[in-house]
């Protein structure tokens, strides 16, 4: 039986969750640049540049560095697999459901594999850490620098200690961080740091950035067996991104044209004010969100990440119906909690070019509407007033600093 399928045409959505983001009109616009062959010489110098932008985003001189064809999950996956083999023991911070996905993916590459955990809502003390691998010989020690599944940032200076003393790779996972927050790859001395596409850098998903350094690199040669994936072998994937340009897979070419027009907006900015930005912005939307009587999940505010902001659910009222009526009505999509938190929080993602403060100011507006029409009660406006005035304080702050 024939079915008719009509011509694609998807809502407009301002997409506030923890990942993917909205993207900017220019993104779009390079999503319909003309394909060209992966081989192609033309290709082969977009490639560069898409390398060159990635460094100085990464802020590394790591030769290894690229887009991997595949998820951030791929990038943890690629991290983890290359950094171990069986026999050899790591270490993995759990703090949610990402961190617990390195520690999954750690698990299937060796049997030697300690998670080391808080609970949701805080990070991982580095001080745990080193404990549990006094006195052992620790390939790896990953962690999540960004925890998207709870909102929170950890601090990598204290992990990059703990890893010296232990003679261990640190593996760093940047998905929801990289972009929004200071991330210095050489200067931290991190290891192997992965992000993905679809967070700050505000691409399209499909797209896993990641950098390897000359360290790391030095591990891989000295496996002892094989890589355990064939696609993730980064040895043999860097073929293909290297001078040789040997093929290796057939990567998605027009998403490899988004990122790197995402990244040409990035440092169009500057890092360091797009930092400033999200940080802003998430001061605008905690007051608010305070200011309507809402709790936050991660109470120190040293440990928010600012891509992704946690707001505890009140009592009686339903997490989804919210959601639902934000989405049917405003067009506004958030995100709800995994496993434990699951039905406790809602995630609201200011990330790229979702951080703006028009966004915020509209997301606090239409929350209050339909918090109240679920009977919550609370003062009305007091959410965009607070929002408001955390803007005025920074841009007061702002100006007398310059």
């Amino acid at each position: 039986m024939t079915q008719h399928v009509g011509e694609l045409n998807p809502p407009h959505r301002l997409m506030l969750t923890p990942g993917p983001s909205s993207v900017d009109p220019r993104v779009y616009r390079a999503l319909a640049a003309p394909l060209v062959g992966h081989l192609d010489p033309w290709f082969r110098g977009c490639m560069d540049e898409t390398q060159l932008l990635l460094r100085q985003i990464f802020q590394t001189e790591n030769r290894l560095t690229m887009p991997l064809s595949a998820s951030g999950s791929g990038g943890i996956e690629a991290s983890v697999v290359n950094a171990l083999e069986e026999g050899d023991e790591a270490i993995v911070a759990v703090n949610g459901t990402f961190s617990e996905r390195m520690f999954e993916i750690a698990s299937r590459a060796t049997t030697k594999v300690t998670k080391v955990e808080a609970p949701y809502g805080k990070p991982v003390d580095a001080e745990d850490v080193r404990r549990a691998g006094k006195g052992r010989k620790i390939k790896m020690i990953g962690l999540a620098q960004g925890e998207t599944s709870s909102g929170v940032l950890t601090k990598l200076d204290a992990y990059r200690r703990v890893a010296d003393e232990l003679g261990a790779l640190l593996v760093v996972d940047t998905v929801a961080s990289l972009a929004a927050v200071p991330v210095h790859v050489d200067r931290e001395r991190i290891d192997i740091c992965f992000s993905g596409s679809q967070k700050a850098l505000s691409a399209p998903p499909g797209m896993s950035p990641i950098t390897v350094s000359p360290t790391a690199e030095e591990a891989f040669r000295n496996r002892k067996t094989k890589v355990q994936s064939w696609y993730f072998d980064l040895s043999t994937a860097m073929n293909y991104w290297g001078k040789e340009r040997l093929y290796h897979h057939t990567p998605p070419i027009s998403l490899i044209y988004a990122l790197r027009e995402a990244m040409r907006i990035v440092l169009e900015e500057g890092l360091e004010a797009r930092w400033e930005r999200h940080r802003m912005n998430q001061q605008a939307l905690i007051a608010g969100v305070e200011a309507m009587g809402l709790g936050l999940l991660v109470k120190n505010p040293a440990d928010r990440l600012p891509t992704v902001t946690a707001v505890m659910i009140p009592d009686g009222v339903d997490d989804a119906k919210v959601r639902n009526q934000l989405l049917d009505e405003f067009n506004i999509e958030i995100a709800g909690g995994f496993g434990p938190v699951k039905g406790k929080i809602w995630r609201v993602g200011l990330m790229g070019y979702c951080s703006q403060k028009p966004f915020v100011l509209l997301f606090l507006s239409a929350f209050e509407k339909v918090l109240q029409d679920h009977g919550y009660r609370l003062p009305a406006g007091a959410g965009v007033a607070a929002a408001i005035r955390s803007y005025a304080h920074s841009e007061s702050a702002a100006a007398v600093s310059r």
